[in-house]
């Protein structure tokens, strides 16, 4: 792919949520019903809705964002090339205020782009869900009320691999197995982030495996631009 565009104007990221509250018979009755309508078609006659509440927190309506993780180059075309990475992690309007705070004083220009994987379809909305719920005005880059398909300044790794396949979902592991991108040895998995966050409070090992994924996002785009990848022990520090 030739992208055509400049690494340093782009802001990688990667969010990491878990269910609301750590069990099911925590919410509220009303609560409890709204999961079971909402989860109906996928639980089918297979799973309870508190059997099921494990997987809350893929729904910005019953979870909550517990790290973003963010990454940006700066001298990208020099041999002083340098990804810096940065998390936002702890209480979740916190995270919300300071991440906006990012987007609104530093990429807040017309052609700043954010970029995930699987970002469009889950990263950037739930995000803006997250911050709706708590009543913090969204930062330009995630409104995207009136704007045409051109206009979003949204990059997705997905997306660029689908090459118009709708129907093709292709894993950020799997993509960085596939293409030779150096990947350290998985702590956790995505599975495992609810069981880490409320079972051994243990947000430092959420943290450093969002912070991974959001490495492996911008090694992604790199690749998919021939461009050479990151040394994870020379070209990247942590602010």
């Amino acid at each position: 792919m030739n992208l055509k565009i400049n690494f340093e104007n782009i802001l990688f990221l990667d969010i990491e949520t878990v269910p609301e509250v750590e069990l099911f018979s925590n919410l509220s009755e009303s609560k409890q019903q709204l999961f079971a309508l909402k989860t109906q078609y996928q639980r089918k006659d297979e799973f309870t809705p508190e059997e099921f509440y494990e997987r809350a927190g893929i729904w910005a309506e019953f979870g909550k964002i517990v790290c973003i993780s963010v990454g940006y180059f700066t001298n990208f075309n020099t041999n002083d090339r340098v990804f810096r990475v940065t998390s936002f992690f702890g209480d979740e309007i916190k995270i919300l205020e300071d991440f906006k705070n990012l987007l609104n004083n530093h990429f807040n220009k017309s052609q700043h782009l954010l970029c995930g994987h699987n970002g469009k379809e889950f990263d950037f909305p739930y995000i803006a869900r997250r911050m709706i719920i708590h009543q913090i005005a969204l930062p330009e880059k995630l409104n995207l009320f009136g704007k045409k398909p051109w206009e979003i300044p949204h990059l997705d790794t997905m997306e660029l691999w689908k090459f118009g396949d709708y129907k093709h979902f292709t894993s950020l592991q799997l993509l960085t197995s596939i293409l030779g991108i150096p990947s350290p040895k998985d702590d956790i998995s995505g599975s495992e982030v609810s069981t880490v966050y409320y079972k051994e409070n243990d947000i430092e090992r959420i943290v450093k495996y969002c912070e991974k994924d959001t490495i492996s996002v911008a090694q992604l785009l790199l690749r998919f631009n021939n461009e050479p990848l990151l040394n994870v022990n020379k070209n990247i520090i942590s602010v």
